[in-house]
């Protein structure tokens, strides 16, 4: 099959490094590389022909024209045109597919003609706005494989970038968007100001397509009730009481709700039940106490967020969070990326997201790191704590294995008995909350424990949280309210 030949144009001096990643990008992707084949500034060799013959030529030779638009105008010929706006005019001449990506930043330095070129472009098509590389790459990602969609080269799409609901804006949390850009512009400078609407939002995201459809990402990051449309997109927490997993659980959650929420339910869960050393206040200090997690919790949280980043959302498995005695696991349904190793996951490396468009947002909002140091940051911060070196597994779900502070027979790292009674009882009194009809097997399943633990849970709760309305069939009658 011949490949679609993609030419980048910009103003040289002003998108090197992004242009050559781009190349580079595209040529190597699992999936872009076997349609798409690039043409860059660093391509043309010596020869008599004059650069913008060469240029112009490439533009009638390609399929598709990717335009990078920034503050620079660049070199004005005898008529006072530049060869990027003469090599756009081309492409539209002759009809092509026009890409066009512009840098959001220091827009102030803008040069006057550049402001007329991409004027002059929003007028024809519909461009897409970028801040750093990553930015870029996860927009021209999109872009592209929704390209291959449309012209039927492929019948169907990365999961993050399908549309396999029906979801609506409705489905949506406007309220959770407009937290998102509060928080990714003081965590990241987010360019969307606070006010913006939701179609706004997650078409910056290339969350949402010109025709309104909604995409999978969306509905995970920003939906009231994604497991209605995800039933699979939640996050199991376990905790055991030695190394290995046997009943009974001491505690046990389902994390759902955004994937957000879910990443802050789950790295809770986990640094509630950990050891924690509380010190005293320093001399002429009494408004702080310093405290010493025994695992450090931003290790922790980074190996949840990958969990849930790059996970195989369309695996019938979920995220697992299992913490032992001596150690903390954290299971997803997924493969490394096509040439990334377990051995890689250790040194520097590439950032190579399974999902572009759920990373995206997390990077926006401090979540992720797409420079691709993750892994390597566990790693530190656990060495820093002076634990044993965190280890990366790749069978058929991806592990990680995060080893718990000394000697793992220690009296203290065995559960408080008190507090995995007051954990399962709130766990029951909760599901109570929730379905009044339920029954102890149905607790029992649920909670994944026995019907004689569930029994004596219910026994603790009667007539101090719950009592029954009826005889022993009947349904259960909250005393206290659910906090």
């Amino acid at each position: 099959m011949k490949r679609i030949r993609i030419f980048i144009s910009s103003v040289q001096s002003e998108f090197t490094q992004e242009r050559i990643m781009l190349s580079q990008y595209i040529r190597t992707d699992v999936l872009l590389g076997k349609f798409f084949e690039t043409f860059i500034f660093e391509d043309v060799p010596a020869g008599e022909a004059s650069p913008q013959q060469v240029y112009l030529s490439e533009v009638e030779m390609s399929d598709i024209y990717l335009g990078l638009y920034g503050n620079k105008y660049g070199y004005e010929d005898a008529e006072g045109m530049s060869p990027t706006e003469r090599e756009y005019d081309r492409a539209a001449e002759l009809h092509k597919t026009r890409l066009i990506f512009i840098k959001s930043l220091e827009e102030e330095k803008r040069h006057p003609k550049e402001t007329a070129l991409i004027q002059k472009v929003e007028r024809d098509i519909v461009r897409k706005t970028f801040v750093d590389v990553e930015g870029l790459r996860t927009s021209v990602y999109a872009s592209l494989v929704r390209y291959l969609e449309e012209k039927e080269y492929i019948r169907w799409q990365p999961f993050d970038a399908a549309f396999d609901t029906n979801a609506t804006l409705d489905d949506l949390d406007e309220e959770k968007m407009h937290e998102f850009i509060v928080a990714a512009r003081a965590k990241r400078n987010f360019p969307l100001p606070e006010n913006s609407s939701p179609t706004k939002l997650l078409t910056h995201l290339s969350l949402m397509d010109e025709k309104g459809r909604i995409s999978n990402s969306a509905v995970l990051l920003f939906g009231k009730r994604p497991q209605k449309f995800f039933l699979t997109s939640e996050v199991k927490c376990v905790q055991f009481f030695g190394n290995v997993v046997e009943k009974p659980l001491p505690a046990y959650q389902i994390c759902r709700g955004t994937l957000f929420e879910m990443i802050d339910q789950a790295t809770a869960f986990v640094m509630d039940r950990v050891d924690l050393a509380v010190g005293t206040r320093s001399e002429g200090n009494t408004a702080s106490v310093p405290t010493d997690f025994e695992l450090p919790p931003d290790a922790v949280k980074e190996a949840i967020v990958n969990a849930v980043c790059h996970r195989d959302y369309t695996s019938n498995g979920s995220v697992q969070v299992m913490l032992f005695r001596n150690r903390l696991e954290v299971w997803n349904p997924g493969q490394l990326p096509y040439g990334l190793t377990v051995q890689k996951l250790t040194i520097p490396h590439k950032s190579l997201p399974a999902n572009p468009l759920i990373a995206d947002p997390l990077f926006w909002t401090g979540y992720v790191d797409k420079i691709g140091t993750g892994t390597e940051d566990i790693i530190t911060l656990c060495k820093e704590k002076g634990l044993k070196e965190p280890e990366y597994h790749q069978e058929e779900d991806f592990r990680v294995v995060i080893w718990r502070k000394g000697d793992p027979n220690r009296s203290k790292s065995d559960p408080n008995p008190i507090q995995i009674e007051q954990d399962l009882d709130e766990q029951v009194f909760q599901l109570i909350y929730a379905d009044r009809k339920i029954s102890r097997a149905k607790l029992a399943e649920k909670l994944n424990t026995s019907e004689r633990q569930v029994r004596e849970a219910i026994e603790r709760l009667l007539n101090k949280r719950i009592r029954r309305k009826g005889n022993t069939r009947g349904e259960w009658e909250i005393i206290k309210e659910a906090k």
